[in-house]
């Protein structure tokens, strides 16, 4: 099978900084999430992925050809992006964002339909008729989410990119709104991959975990409880683990002896 995506030893450097070599393959219908300390890389390995960015070496490729080579229009039909800050520069009403995701079409006539579909499954109906500006952090967290799968929702075997998607949000959201993304996806075949700063939500709703550390990959692994140590090196915390009633594996992170001595 085609990778969805694929990255072969792309590398840049901002600053006086070196990212990568990045080798990743992504596959039709994978969840994947990016785990790292703060500065570690995450948005810019994103950024390479949602052509951002562009490598000064290697390559980075879509369902098997150039992503530059994708025209603008045509890759909107397949791959979506949710970057860490949506702010918009107006007062649009929630609707009219949510309809954004679909500006690459230029016949939608089920338009109307959708942008309500895709607000329910965000959780973000009542907040329909409503101004983007007038919305909480988290309330324009939904809407932004609505816009995305808006702009997905008709089609098979693309992509997500979204940065820190959950942060703004509720734990119950946080549940109700990684469950939407999952069944989404999953109906479709989207493969997502989500940058995340919680532990727990990378090892309950994604099944590979690409962890960065000072600008390069530092471990390709599957998610569960195999990737605890892994987990506790990248971060140096202590990670006690423990199983709820459904058998997912969770984390309590605690300081570790070396972080209390520094």
């Amino acid at each position: 099978m085609t990778p969805i995506l694929e990255l072969s030893f792309a590398t840049m450097q901002l600053g006086q900084q070196y990212f990568g070599p990045f080798n990743v393959q992504v596959a039709p219908g994978e969840c994947v999430a990016i785990l790292g300390p703060s500065g570690a890389g995450k948005s810019t390995l994103l950024k390479l992925m949602a052509r951002e960015l562009h490598p000064q070496a290697g390559t980075v490729a879509f369902a098997g050809r150039p992503l530059a080579q994708w025209p603008l229009a045509e890759l909107a039909l397949r791959r979506a992006v949710l970057p860490q800050g949506s702010n918009v520069a107006f007062g649009l009403p929630c609707e009219l964002v949510i309809g954004l995701g679909r500006v690459a079409r230029l016949v939608d006539p089920l338009l109307g339909q959708i942008v309500q579909d895709a607000a329910a499954l965000a959780h973000a109906t009542h907040l329909l008729g409503r101004r983007l500006d007038t919305l909480s952090g988290g309330e324009q967290a939904r809407v932004q989410l609505a816009r995305i799968f808006a702009q997905m929702w008709d089609v098979e075997n693309g992509l997500i990119l979204v940065d820190e998607p959950l942060a703004a949000l509720d734990p119950g959201l946080q549940f109700d709104l990684l469950d939407s993304l999952r069944q989404f996806c999953a109906a479709r075949g989207h493969a997502v991959i989500a940058i995340l700063h919680d532990i727990n939500h990378a090892l309950l709703g994604f099944e590979r975990l690409l962890l960065v550390r000072s600008g390069q990959l530092a471990a390709d692994i599957a998610s569960g409880a195999g990737a605890v140590p892994a987990l506790a090196a990248l971060y140096g915390i202590a990670l006690t683990t423990a199983t709820n009633g459904d058998g997912d594996v969770c984390v309590i992170p605690a300081r570790s002896a070396v972080r209390r001595a520094a």
